[in-house]
């Protein structure tokens, strides 16, 4: 790729639909800015709960064809955000979705679960070479919630901003890059409680709503270092969520996934820097993911 923008922003997420939820806004803003946003996807979430009943016979214990779906229903959700550059780790279907820890998909050949680190963080170095990200967004340890494809989407991601610097690891690729800032994706207790009392409130048309420990990523609010406004772009990214309409059900400002429980949909998003200097002054949080980042 030549000619890149001042700005880049790699994002690596598990399963098509992790990017609009956790950072619809967020790339939306960029791309309007300018700025390069990548998304990497590391499976097509073939294991995947479906909503809609008339699409129930693509479900992995029928037809098993939601993963190829799921990509068209990725490709609309970037349309809608603006992202023309995502990209599936390895190439589309080269991990298959592991569904939820403990099941015996885990261990089925190809899952990303069971993928060597190594290897699939290899597929993530020629991507971040290429692009030349200075902010990488993914998961914290835990994966957000403990999905094992999230905790390996965090691995891997982890694992190949560290041999992407090093010279001796693939000495024949694009030059090492080193990334100059790593943030996980968060949610203030605090704004997490509001949103739940908003939707409440409102009596979003969903049967229930979810308890505060079904979102991922929540964690004190001294915890978090920056918060992106995309109050702009929140009509784009419930479009974009709207899109994955196999997984995802909204009703206004709130969502449901299969469960059919309510949840908020942030408009403004929060992160954790884990890697690389705060661009903001002490004691306050960043506004800009590139705050502090020389082009």
């Amino acid at each position: 790729m030549t000619d890149l923008p001042a700005r880049r922003l790699l994002l690596v997420h598990a399963h098509p639909d992790d990017e609009s939820i956790n950072n619809g806004a967020t790339m939306a803003k960029y791309v309007a800015e300018g700025a390069l946003v990548t998304l990497v996807t590391c499976t097509l979430g073939e294991e995947g709960e479906i909503i809609p009943p008339g699409l129930a016979h693509l479900a992995a214990d029928r037809e098993d064809t939601l993963g190829p779906h799921r990509i068209r229903e990725l490709a609309a959700a970037m349309r809608e955000l603006g992202v023309t550059d995502h990209r599936f780790l390895g190439g589309p279907g080269r991990y298959r979705d592991s569904g939820m820890m403990g099941l015996e998909q885990n261990g089925r050949p190809g899952a990303f679960w069971s993928a060597d680190l190594d290897e699939a963080a290899g597929h993530l170095v020629d991507v971040i070479r290429e692009v030349r990200p200075q902010v990488l967004v993914t998961y914290d340890p835990g994966g957000g919630y403990g999905h094992p494809d999230h905790i390996q989407a965090h691995r891997v991601a982890t694992r190949a901003a560290e041999l992407a610097g090093t010279a001796d690891f693939r000495p024949n690729s694009s030059g090492p890059h080193t990334i100059s800032k790593i943030y996980w994706n968060r949610v203030p207790r605090t704004v997490a409680e509001q949103g739940f009392e908003r939707l409440r409130a409102a009596g979003a048309a969903f049967p229930g709503v979810a308890a505060l420990d079904d979102l991922p990523g929540v964690v004190a609010d001294s915890e978090i270092t920056a918060a992106v406004d995309g109050t702009p772009y929140a009509e784009r990214k419930a479009a974009a969520m709207r899109a994955h309409a196999t997984q995802i059900a909204v009703d206004g400002p709130f969502f449901a996934l299969s469960n059919n429980l309510g949840q908020p949909i942030f408009a403004t998003e929060f992160y954790e820097l884990v890697h690389g200097r705060s661009g903001a002054p002490a004691g306050e949080r960043e506004s800009d993911l590139f705050a502090g980042v020389d082009a």
